[in-house]
């Protein structure tokens, strides 16, 4: 189930945008990749990111993994929900468990990711 209102990169993220900020998380087939997630880190406010720069980490009863900036610019809100309830990013990775929000530099670089259908085949493809 991959919703297709959301851009996602190669690297299982996904991107909502919301008026001029873009909203940032991991997908459903990363999420259940990860297993059970047991803590989130997450750039604080401010911070200027580069397009596929590492900005923040999941670690799951499996495995961490980094995140990658799918987009350039500035963080305007980590998810501070995750400090407590990281388990959300498997319950609920489109909504509740969302990570971050930020300005894009070129919000035209949306167009650069992949759409629903694409991303639907780069996962059944593995």
């Amino acid at each position: 189930m991959v919703p297709g209102d959301l851009r996602y990169t190669k690297d299982h993220e996904w991107v909502r945008i919301d008026g001029d900020e873009a909203v940032v998380g991991i997908t459903q087939f990363a999420a259940d990749q990860l297993g059970d997630i047991v803590f989130v880190e997450l750039p604080a406010a401010g911070r200027s990111l580069d397009r596929h720069a590492t900005f923040g980490v999941v670690e799951s009863v499996k495995a961490v993994s980094d995140l990658f900036a799918p987009l350039a610019g500035e963080v305007t809100a980590a998810n501070e929900a995750l400090a407590d309830k990281p388990e959300l990013v498997n319950s609920d990775p489109y909504g509740e468990g969302w990570m971050l929000r930020l300005r894009p530099a070129d919000v035209s670089a949306i167009d650069g990711l992949l759409d629903a259908q694409a991303y639907e085949q780069l996962v059944s493809e593995g």
